[in-house]
């Protein structure tokens, strides 16, 4: 087996294929874990980690906690010291995934690959040269890389990509950051929680277009209340610099300045230069690889997983995609990836975490479904935490009760989703989810008790 890509779905798929005894070779170029370890995930999340810190504390003095007077008494963020952890924690989950792969017995191939052929991968070498490899099955997972606009080019100072926030050293005045998807809400609100003045563009209605419309509310409401200027339904039409300030020009002929801004407009697929088109590998018409739902391409032997595909773009799934695949070419007992029993989370304060059927589903006749809905601010641990801003929410089948989809929003939901996660996986009833044990007081107690309120007597 060829890997062409070390991120989520090359290396876990090594791990894989090694387990199964193939001979397996990763060939990576920009270092293993890919972006979602080294430029993305990872480094992000633990920046969110610091925000979360923040949240925290500004909720103590209602918890009975405050600062004693006097100088110093401030908490103040140290931005240099923040991106140096988290490119020091990036760097090390990198190191750690090596360790892995060489105790697997994988081979690593520093360099570019691309496909010389339905069975070969040629890479080019960082010192110059060719090395070609020959291969039963390839792997791509090559991923994705942040989009930019002719209008707005990042110059890794003041106009920034996500890819580039963690070079800044010092604080920015005021923020402003361009898409309100998954990352640009994540980013503005982690950067608002550090203590800085941030304006979120939306070229939509509201903040995250993509997620439950109630958990997108309740967020907006949050991050306007602590003081973050979302001006939505704007779009960008340019970013310009002129010494310390940029300036976001809209297309309504309105114009936001500021210190900083940071690009948050999608992601492009790595997918040119790999010979991919030259191997028979379709692509659809954004350039993202087309597989079908055990990993395979339109090529005899070529698979593929991971951003580069464009289906959910999660580490979890490019992770499962390349198991997949090796599990398939293997012959190794397969499901086919069911995207109904993936869940996701949006790392914000709230955080919003979704599993199968959505609402917009229901609302639209792609699924027949009750609802319940149920408010965190009743739950006795969320009072003693201070908590007021979010719910939970459980879809399940009329009849029969199976739960078939979930959505919690409140700190963090990223771990309150998991048994929910696990209901639609096994097709748990919402009486079965309802009578499990819960600790008392917790909060997710509140998922309990929305199962409790689907159920019907028999």
């Amino acid at each position: 087996m060829v890997i062409i890509g070390g991120g989520p779905g090359g290396y876990e798929s090594a791990h894989v294929a090694a387990q199964l005894g193939a001979e397996v070779t990763v060939v990576d170029s920009d270092g293993l874990g890919g972006s979602a370890v080294l430029t993305d995930c990872v480094p992000s999340k633990t920046l969110i980690a610091t925000a979360e810190l923040m949240t925290d504390l500004s909720t103590a003095p209602e918890l009975g906690i405050g600062l004693a007077d006097g100088p110093g008494s401030q908490v103040q963020v140290d931005l240099a010291r923040v991106n140096a952890r988290v490119l020091r924690l990036a760097a090390e989950q990198s190191r750690d995934i090596g360790r892995r792969l060489e105790r697997d017995g994988v081979k690593v191939v520093v360099g570019h690959g691309r496909l010389a052929g339905p069975q070969q991968v040629a890479v080019d070498l960082p010192g110059g040269g060719t090395e070609t490899l020959d291969a039963d099955a390839v792997l791509v997972a090559t991923g994705a890389a942040p989009r930019t606009l002719p209008t707005a080019q990042p110059d890794g100072e003041r106009i920034l990509t996500w890819e580039q926030v963690y070079d800044l050293t010092e604080m920015p005045t005021r923020l402003i950051v361009v898409g309100s998807g998954v990352t640009g809400a994540e980013f503005a609100s982690a950067y608002m929680a550090l203590g800085i003045d941030v304006v979120l563009v939306s070229s939509r209605d509201r903040v995250l277009p993509g997620e439950d419309a109630d958990a997108a509310e309740v967020l907006q409401q949050v991050l306007t209340r602590r003081g973050m200027t979302v001006l939505s339904k704007s779009r960008m039409e340019s970013v310009t610099r002129d010494g310390d300030e940029v300036t976001v020009r809209l297309t309504d002929g309105r114009s936001v300045t500021g210190s900083h801004c940071l690009l948050a407009l999608g992601s492009v697929p790595n997918t040119a230069d790999v010979g991919l088109e030259e191997a028979g590998v379709k692509l659809d018409d954004g350039g993202y690889v087309v597989v079908d739902r055990v990993s395979r391409t339109t090529a005899r032997g070529v698979y593929a997983a991971g951003d580069c595909t464009g289906i959910l773009m999660l580490a979890s799934v490019a992770a499962m995609q390349g198991r997949i695949a090796m599990w398939h070419f293997l012959g190794d007992a397969v499901s086919p990836l069911d995207l109904k029993k993936v869940s996701s989370n949006v790392f914000t304060a709230p955080e919003i975490a979704t599993v199968g059927w959505t609402q917009q589903a229901v609302d639209n006749g792609e699924i027949d479904a009750e609802v319940v809905r149920l408010e965190l601010a009743g739950n006795a641990r969320a009072k003693m935490q201070g908590v007021r801003d979010g719910f939970v929410k459980l879809f399940a089948r009329p009849g029969t009760g199976i739960i078939v989809g979930g959505v919690v929003v409140g700190p963090r939901a990223s771990e309150l989703i998991h048994p929910v996660s696990v209901a639609v996986a096994e097709s748990l009833t919402a009486d079965q989810l309802a009578q499990a044990f819960t600790v008392y007081p917790s909060n997710s107690g509140s998922i309990a008790e929305a199962a409790r309120r689907l159920h019907h007597p028999r």
